[in-house]
């Protein structure tokens, strides 16, 4: 996160919205703010990531995932000592966090 800060901040990549420019949009509702500034809401980030200001999202996301992939982890060593409840838990999360991330639900802006 530091890192792509950095690179937002020193200017090695062009922001989307230049730097001295932030204020004015911190201001403005979500929608006039998505249809200024032409960024798409949910995971069209993605295709901005040539942009310093969206590479921001990048360290987030994965910090987001890392809950998934620990539950991930430890999902074969519940599943060697039979503890069927956990597995059981452990399964139904990794399935709510993947489909809230997805944003099939029509929720959270994507």
């Amino acid at each position: 996160l530091v890192v792509t800060f950095i690179i937002y901040g020193a200017g090695i990549l062009e922001p989307k919205i230049p730097l001295e420019q932030v204020q004015n949009y911190w201001v403005m509702p979500v929608s006039e703010y998505l249809q200024r500034s032409g960024i798409h809401a949910g995971w069209a980030w993605l295709g901005n990531l040539g942009y310093g200001d969206m590479l921001n999202f990048l360290p987030i996301a994965f910090l987001s995932l890392l809950t998934i992939i620990c539950y991930l982890a430890i999902l074969p060593g519940l599943m060697r000592k039979k503890d069927t409840a956990y597995v059981v838990l452990v399964i139904i999360e990794v399935v709510v966090l993947v489909v809230a991330a997805s944003g099939l639900l029509g929720s959270g802006g994507h």
